[in-house]
């Protein structure tokens, strides 16, 4: 008998999120089409739940299923890319606004983020720093305390993650950029400075959507 209260993370479950953190961020991916039975092999499930989590991306324009092919990794193109990064602006400056003007800015959390990912600045670690990287700002739109922004700014992270290892392999040096970027963030934000806030966080995102459009 399963205890009351356990939650049981279903093969779908499991495949969807495989696919989404390790799979869909994985630049060797993009435009490739995948196994059915090499991906339920690597998590250990039957091919079922694979199938099912795959029309999930596909509801989700994350890969693209073609009749005797299978599915396919869908790339981002240069207008979803530009599209992603308004989307991120509009999110996070408005954020950046309300924690200054709510007070309580969470600072030290944001310094601890930036440090973490200043330890994993090497290339082979390419997809451990953009996970820190949208924890960054994930955790400056989650102190302004709404949920739904919350949910909305979540659904980004897949397309966030993938581009920005993407953006970290097409330019020698965009880590170091990055954490420059992130601590004029930080700097302005712990400064209760709307506007210098707003204008680092349209910096970082105008130097990742050049780097990106330049691949």
């Amino acid at each position: 008998m399963q205890p009351v209260g356990v939650v049981v993370e279903s093969g779908r479950d499991r495949a969807y999120a495989y696919l989404k953190e390790h799979v869909l961020t994985d630049p060797a991916m993009q435009g490739a089409f995948l196994s059915e039975q090499e991906i339920a092999d690597r998590i250990g499930v039957s091919r079922t739940p694979i199938r099912e989590a795959l029309l999930l991306l596909a509801a989700e324009d994350l890969v693209r299923l073609v009749p005797k092919r299978g599915a396919q990794v869908v790339p981002l193109t240069g207008r979803e890319i530009t599209e992603l990064v308004e989307l991120r602006g509009i999110v996070e400056r408005y954020a950046a606004e309300q924690v200054i003007a709510k007070g309580g800015a969470p600072v030290q959390e944001l310094a601890e983020i930036l440090e973490r990912q200043r330890a994993l600045s090497r290339p082979e670690l390419a997809k451990e720093f953009i996970a820190e990287d949208h924890l960054f700002h994930a955790t400056i739109v989650s102190a302004v305390g709404n949920a739904l922004l919350d949910r909305h700014y979540d659904g980004l992270r897949s397309r966030q993650i993938r581009a920005g290892v993407v953006a970290l392999f097409n330019q020698h040096g965009r880590q170091e950029a990055v954490l420059d970027e992130h601590q004029a963030i930080l700097s302005a934000i712990d400064a209760g400075d709307a506007e210098a806030a707003r204008a680092a966080i349209d910096s970082h995102l105008e130097s990742t959507l050049r780097v990106l459009l330049a691949g």
